[in-house]
């Protein structure tokens, strides 16, 4: 059977969101005792057990919750007044959320795309970039991003998305821009944003719309043109532009 760091260890490989709820003080009679574990999801799935019924019951919602503010908090249950369970002991239980890295799509492996493989990571993103091209990973540090030489396409049917995924498109040119976007946009996904001027991205949502691809409410949660609006000329400074907004899109 699995303890509960083997578990902790697939999470990370993972890049699941958890909280792990430790119990770290008890008085009186209580159904585990300071140091027992318990692992919830962001579903409410849970590995281990703090007690069962409903002491744990109130942990998970409570794990829960912290998730999603990405806030560890100490917090102190009576067993017996607050939730009426017959033991009626007190436990003092610390939840702490592991938030893994977001996973960041980067279709296009040109001046931005690196640009956005050297700064994203420092933000909470897990950056895997994509392109046709060989000769673009060349003579370049990615650090910790994963490059995949594929057809955009093919990249697309074989990578996993979720809620959380993030995706950035500046391919080498807009027919490529547009085909990754019709794909990965009816994925499941948190943001997708596609680089280009106002004509392109004018052209674009004109021809979505004509040949039905996408609704007008669909095609109004792609970020296009990409990136904070602000006097970027420089491939690092258009960077910073898409960079800032995954910030904001991460933290609303």
């Amino acid at each position: 059977m699995n303890s509960i760091y083997t578990q902790l260890a697939e999470i990370e490989k993972n890049r699941e969101n958890i909280a792990l709820c430790t119990i770290l003080e008890t008085k009186g009679s209580t159904p585990r005792k300071a140091g027992s574990k318990m692992i919830v999801w962001e579903d409410g799935r849970i590995f281990g057990t703090v007690g069962g019924g409903t002491i744990e019951k109130s942990i998970i919602e409570d794990a829960k919750t912290q998730i999603k503010l990405s806030q560890a908090i100490k917090k102190f249950y009576n067993l017996g007044d607050d939730l009426g369970m017959h033991c009626g002991g007190k436990m003092e239980v610390f939840i702490e959320p592991i938030i893994s890295k977001l996973k960041l799509y980067v279709f296009g492996a040109g001046h931005i795309g690196k640009s956005l493989a050297k700064y994203c990571p420092d933000f909470g993103f897990s950056v895997t970039m994509i392109d046709d091209r060989p000769e673009v990973f060349e003579h370049f540090s990615f650090g910790n991003a994963e490059c995949i030489i594929k057809n955009f396409s093919q990249a697309i049917d074989e990578l996993k998305f979720d809620n959380n995924t993030f995706s950035v498109v500046v391919t080498y040119n807009h027919a490529n821009d547009e085909a990754v976007v019709e794909k990965i946009a009816k994925k499941p996904h948190k943001y997708v944003g596609m680089i280009g001027s106002k004509t392109k991205v004018a052209l674009a949502k004109k021809r979505f719309l004509e040949e039905k691809i996408f609704t007008q409410d669909e095609l109004d949660k792609i970020h296009m043109p990409i990136g904070i609006k602000f006097n970027a000329q420089t491939p690092d400074e258009i960077a910073l532009s898409i960079v800032a907004q995954l910030i904001d899109i991460k933290n609303s």
